[in-house]
């Protein structure tokens, strides 16, 4: 195997060469994953993310399956979002409804007072005026974030909105500019992981 390291943009990055027919895919047990115990016992990063009336049974599964993947503290189901045990939600989240902490409210309001009043700061993922794109948001370590992901269709409400500390913006180049929640989730909630982690 031969190791090379090119500068790309003042980024080291290694590349491997000459690798076809060298990989192997990971047992499990080479994965090392914690047991529910142990990863309820792990520290996790500073957010949360609230469910803002999200109709699709899918998309919360696949919510609670990210969140686990990258240390979110916990999911608020609010409005018509459904709440676990559900085969639906278990259809996605593999389980990771049991590992990710969560609570529901009846209206997304609710959880975002609430949260508001212990400090964290509060993050509408949505298009809206004078929204900070994602790329050139770096998140501050010292702080914890809630961040509002809206429903399938008309996104996150106003009302909620108005109580956001600011919102972020998914740069689109398409013809839709509309990602489903569950893939906004992924590129979210991975942008702070890998942030929050440096």
């Amino acid at each position: 195997m031969t190791l090379k390291i090119l500068n790309i943009e003042g980024c080291k990055l290694p590349l491997l060469f000459n690798m076809r027919n060298k990989m192997r895919k990971l047992t499990i047990k080479e994965l090392n994953r914690p047991s529910l115990e142990e990863f309820k016992k792990t520290e996790k990063i500073g957010l949360v993310i609230i469910l803002d009336n999200i109709r699709s049974l899918n998309n919360i599964g696949s919510v609670f399956r990210t969140s686990d993947a990258f240390l979110v503290e916990k999911v608020f189901l609010c409005g018509i979002s459904t709440p676990p045990p559900h085969p639906e939600i278990h259809k996605t989240a593999l389980g990771a409804e049991d590992s990710v902490e969560w609570e529901y409210c009846t209206s997304p309001m609710d959880a975002i007072s609430r949260l508001s009043e212990e400090g964290w700061t509060i993050v509408g993922i949505e298009q809206v005026e004078k929204s900070i794109m994602l790329g050139e948001f770096i998140p501050d370590k010292g702080k914890k974030y809630a961040l509002i992901l809206g429903n399938e269709v008309k996104g996150v409400m106003q009302e909620a909105i108005d109580q956001c500390d600011f919102c972020l913006e998914i740069p689109q180049q398409g013809t839709k500019h509309s990602l489903n929640i569950s893939v906004s989730a992924g590129i979210v909630i991975w942008h702070f992981y890998s942030r929050m982690m440096e």
